[in-house]
């Protein structure tokens, strides 16, 4: 299976096709909306603003799975995010990422591009640090370590980037205008 055999919901509970997607690059990213990293809804909506036309589209996937930081229903994450951030880009159904009851595209992501690391600086130590405790062979295993992590899909489906949410916002702007 690839990437457009896939679907997921939106928040209203339809069935979205990936289909509906293709020729278009995507980013696949979960989030939430009371994590230190909420903040990065701002460049995301700039990202989609300034893309959008080219055919950039965003699937924002809320996600609870990481310290309970997105514990609201689905109307009331999008209440947020568009009050407070202003997004346009649709949003899908609050969903798990890792872990059996994960969505099936994100084994799918996560098959194709796997945990690399944190990077480096302040909040890679700080992710790293955290995540040593919980779990101490977290960088052995593919799964989502935080929100905010994005999956960048490419014209014809392929899956060519994941940057985790300690990754800078131009990095992951920088390879989406490469690929439009």
């Amino acid at each position: 299976m690839g990437f457009y055999d896939y679907t997921v919901l939106d928040r209203k509970g339809n069935e979205v096709s990936l289909k509906d997607f293709e020729g278009k690059v995507v980013m696949v990213v979960n989030t939430a909306t009371g994590c230190g990293f909420t903040p990065q809804y701002k460049e995301i909506e700039e990202m989609y603003e300034k893309y959008h036309d080219k055919g950039f589209e965003i699937l924002d996937i809320p996600c609870n799975q990481f310290a309970g930081q997105t514990p609201g229903t689905d109307e009331e994450i999008h209440e947020f995010c568009t009050l407070k951030y202003k997004t346009q880009f649709p949003q899908m159904k609050k969903s798990d990422v890792n872990g059996e009851n994960a969505l099936p595209v994100y084994a799918y992501l996560k098959s194709r591009k796997g945990f690399e690391g944190f990077g480096k600086g302040p909040a890679a130590i700080a992710m790293s640090a955290m995540l040593k405790k919980q779990d101490k062979n977290y960088k052995e295993n593919p799964d989502i370590k935080w929100n905010f992590t994005k999956f960048i899909v490419d014209r014809q489906g392929n899956v060519v980037a994941r940057f985790e949410p300690t990754e800078g916002m131009k990095k992951v702007d920088s390879c989406v205008s490469e690929l439009l």
